[in-house]
C-alpha cells in the first residue's frame, strides 16, 4: 500500500535536526532517532458516542474478559458513576482470576484527582505510587482484600505548573486498545471512544513502557507479528510529551512557537497541506497556532467547519491562555472578514476568475432538550476530533487549546482512510442532530 503524502511530509519535517534537538530532553523521546518508527497499521473497531459513563459501559466488557493485563491510562480521576462502573468490573476481574488460579496485573495511571492532590505531588517522573490502604479513600476503589486476584499498582504523575499527562487509553491484554476522549470522572460530556486492533496496539504498549512503567531498564521492542491481512489503515502514532516551559508571550507579541512534539508537527503540517476541507470538534480553541493555520488555510480556499464549546472550563483557559475560546472564535471571525475583503477584486491572472477564499461555519455544542429524564444527556463536548480533506482523521485527547499544545503531555492517532473518515463523519453527524448552535457562516 503506498504511503500517504502526508506521512511523507510528516517523516521529513520530523527529521529536521531542529526538531530533533529541541526533543533532547523529553519524556519519552524514543522516536527521535527514527520517527518512521512512529508509522503503523490498525484494524479500527466500532466508534462509540456518548457520556463518558456510556463509553466505558462499552469498554468495561473487554476490561473483565482480560485474562493477563490491563492498562489504563487517564488524566482526572474522580468519584462517579464511572468509576463506580470500573470498580464492579475490577471486582469481577479479580473474581474470574481466582476461579482460574491466576493473577491479572492491572496497571491504573493518572495525572490529576484534585487541586490539593496537584499543589503538593512530587515533579518527580518517577511519579507516586498510591498504597493499597488509601484505595478506597483516596481513590474510591475497593479494598485491597476485594482485589486479591489482581496484580494492581496505581500511579500518578503531575508536574507543576500546568504539566498534566492528559492521554486516556485502555489496552486489554496487548490484543485491544480503546481511544477514549473522557476521564473516570463525573462530567456530562459529549465524548468519543474508537476500539484498535492490530500493530498499532504495541505502540499504546511501548509508550506507557517509557513513560509509566516502573521498569524501564528493559526496551519495550515491538512485535512483528500482530499485524493480519486486515490490518491495513495506514496510521501514524503521535505522542507529544509535557513541558514545563510555558512560552508566554504579551497580546502585543506573536505567539511563540509550540514544542516540536510528533503530534503537533503532524497537526500542523496536515492543516498546511489541506487542500479541500478541514473539520475540527475541539472542547477549547485557544492555540494561537493552530488558528493562525485555519486562517491560512482559507485564504487558500480551503473550507473550515469548526464545532467547539464556548464555556467549557473558561476559568482554566484564563490561567493557562490568557484568554477563552469565545474570545478566540470572535477574534478569528473578525480577521476571516478581514482576509475576505482582501480578496475583493484580486484575479489570479492566468485563470481569470476571482481568488476564492475559503467558507467558514462555526458552531458551539448545545445540549438537546431533556425529553426523557432517563437519558443522560451530555451538557458540553469534550470531543477532540479532527478530518482533513475527508481523508484523514486524528482522534486523542489533544485540544486545539494553548495547554494542549504548550505544556500538557498528550497523545493523538491520525488515520488514513477515506473509508474510515466517511464512517466517523456520518455517525457523528447523527449524534450531533439537534446539538449544533451556528454563530457563524460565511455563506449565510
Amino acid at each position: 500500500m503506498p504511503q500517504h503524502g502526508l506521512m511523507t511530509d510528516f517523516l521529513r519535517a520530523s527529521s529536521v535536526l531542529a526538531t530533533v534537538e529541541s526533543q533532547r530532553s523529553d519524556r519519552p523521546n524514543y522516536w527521535t532517532s527514527d520517527p518512521s518508527s512512529l508509522l503503523t497499521n490498525c484494524v479500527p473497531g466500532r466508534l462509540d458516542l456518548g457520556t463518558g459513563e456510556d463509553l466505558y459501559a462499552s469498554i468495561i466488557p473487554a476490561i473483565e474478559a482480560a485474562q493477563y493485563e490491563v492498562i489504563l491510562v487517564t488524566c482526572f480521576w474522580a468519584r462517579s458513576r464511572t468509576l463506580d462502573r470500573l470498580s464492579d468490573s475490577l471486582r469481577k476481574l479479580s473474581a474470574s482470576a481466582i476461579a482460574r488460579k491466576s493473577k491479572v496485573a492491572v496497571c491504573i495511571c493518572f495525572s490529576s484527582s484534585s487541586l490539593w492532590q496537584k499543589l503538593v505531588h512530587t515533579t518527580s517522573l518517577e511519579g507516586s505510587v498510591v498504597p493499597p490502604s488509601r484505595w478506597p479513600s483516596q481513590l474510591g476503589l475497593p479494598a485491597e482484600l476485594e482485589l486479591r486476584g489482581l496484580n494492581l499498582e496505581i500511579k500518578s504523575i503531575f508536574v507543576l505548573p500546568f504539566s498534566v499527562m492528559h492521554p486516556k487509553f485502555i489496552v486489554v491484554d496487548r490484543q485491544v486498545a480503546f481511544l477514549p476522549s473522557c476521564n473516570v470522572s463525573w462530567e456530562d460530556w459529549f465524548e468519543g471512544c474508537i476500539e484498535l486492533r492490530g500493530s498499532i496496539v504495541a505502540q499504546f504498549v511501548r509508550f506507557w513502557q517509557a513513560f509509566w512503567a516502573e521498569d524501564r531498564s528493559k526496551e519495550y521492542f515491538l512485535p512483528r507479528n500482530v499485524s493480519s491481512e486486515t490490518d491495513r489503515t495506514q496510521a501514524l502514532f503521535l505522542p507529544s510529551p509535557h513541558h514545563r516551559n510555558l512560552r508566554f508571550s504579551f497580546p502585543w507579541q506573536a505567539a511563540a512557537p509550540p514544542p516540536r512534539t510528533p503530534l503537533n508537527v503532524f497537526l500542523l503540517t496536515a492543516l498546511a497541506n489541506a487542500k479541500r476541507s478541514i473539520f475540527m470538534q475541539t472542547p477549547n480553541l485557544t492555540a494561537q497556532p493552530v488558528i493562525a493555520a485555519l486562517l491560512a488555510a482559507l485564504d487558500r480556499g480551503v473550507d473550515v467547519r469548526i464545532l467547539t464549546s464556548e464555556r467549557l472550563m473558561r476559568l482554566e483557559q484564563i490561567v493557562t491562555a490568557g484568554t477563552t475560546t469565545a474570545r478566540c472564535v470572535q477574534q478569528l471571525i473578525a480577521d476571516y472578514k478581514g482576509a475576505d475583503r482582501g480578496h475583493d477584486g484580486e484575479r489570479d491572472l492566468e485563470a481569470g476568475p476571482l481568488l476564492r477564499v475559503g467558507r467558514l461555519s462555526i458552531s458551539y455544542y448545545t445540549p438537546r432538550s431533556a425529553a426523557d429524564a432517563k437519558v443522560n444527556e451530555p451538557v458540553q463536548s469534550h470531543l477532540k476530533l479532527n478530518v482533513i480533506d475527508d481523508e484523514v482523521v486524528v482522534l486523542g485527547s489533544g485540544n486545539m487549546d494553548r495547554a494542549s499544545w504548550y505544556t500538557s503531555q498528550e497523545l493523538g492517532v491520525a488515520f488514513f482512510s477515506e473509508d474510515f473518515a466517511s464512517r466517523v463523519t456520518e455517525d457523528l453527524q447523527i449524534a450531533m442532530n439537534g446539538r449544533e448552535n451556528l454563530i457563524f457562516d460565511s455563506q449565510c
